[in-house]
């Protein structure tokens, strides 16, 4: 089993390209409250499919609150099972479920889901938009670990117990500090349902290097939780300067600002249909 002084030694990778945002792209900009959306879709166009791609830790339920509150405003929504055990793989599996929506697609990935939606929006015309929620977006050859190496902060490495599983190891976050690191400002009963509910990734993942980035050539939008512990709120900011994307801040969120903080989540996923209809 691997420990967590294992886990903290593989964050000692070099540090790959996070760490240079000074090529972004020159059109981000960032916000401390709700940005106005851009004009609203006609009232009788039809809106596009939202696909919500959960993060490790978590499951599909993570966004229930979220998928109420756009159901209610006319969207269609597919949570995604996230498979949690490889980037490529994970990536096929939302890619193949993309091949099956016919109309516009607004693509939504929180924590590691952003690099799954950066890796599985490649080739699809039909996604207008990436929507990172407290998410990565790694570059091409990047991993999700060495953002974490390259921008100090995360307390999540040493709350992980790795168990093995036939071919490989699972990560998760122990049930006593998942509040702490993942969850702060959601309830404790709560936070407790989501600890002993969470999906595990392999740890395997957490190293893959990402492929060519979609968010070179499709429109984003980026939720920075202001208050996360588990991927730094600086790294949110390099990785949403990088990518040109349209920011928005939540100062006092944590990594699980879907929950709660779903009218501001519903609210960026909104303007990102608007702008791209």
């Amino acid at each position: 089993m691997l420990s967590a002084l294992a886990i903290g030694t593989l964050l000692a990778v070099p540090a790959l390209s996070a760490a240079t945002p000074a090529g972004s792209a020159s059109t981000a900009h960032t916000a401390t409250t709700t940005a106005a959306p851009s004009a609203p879709n006609a009232p009788n166009a039809p809106r596009p499919t939202v696909v919500l791609v959960h993060g490790a830790f978590a499951d599909s339920s993570s966004w229930d609150a979220v998928t109420a509150r756009l159901e209610r405003r006319g969207y269609p929504v597919i949570g995604v099972a996230n498979p949690l055990r490889s980037l490529a793989g994970d990536s096929a599996y939302v890619s193949s479920v993309l091949d099956t929506i016919p109309g516009p697609v607004i693509l939504v990935g929180h924590s590691y889901g952003g690099a799954v939606i950066t890796d599985a929006a490649v080739g699809h015309p039909n996604v207008k938009a990436l929507v990172y929620v407290a998410a990565f977006a790694p570059d091409q050859g990047e991993s999700a670990l060495a953002i974490l190496g390259t921008y100090p902060g995360s307390q999540l490495p040493p709350v992980l117990t790795v168990r093995p599983y036939p071919g490989g190891q699972d990560a998760y976050v122990d049930p006593a500090n998942f509040r702490q690191v993942f969850a702060a400002d959601v309830p404790a009963a709560k936070t407790r349902l989501m600890a002993a509910g969470q999906r595990p990734l392999a740890l395997a993942a957490f190293a893959e290097p990402s492929s060519t980035p979609a968010w070179k050539t499709i429109p984003s939008w980026f939720l920075v939780a202001g208050a996360d512990r588990a991927i730094p709120p600086a790294a949110e900011q390099a990785m949403a300067l990088r990518a040109g994307s349209r920011t928005e801040v939540i100062r006092s969120a944590s990594h699980a600002v879907l929950v709660s903080h779903p009218d501001a989540t519903a609210h960026i996923i909104e303007s990102a249909a608007h702008a791209t209809s």
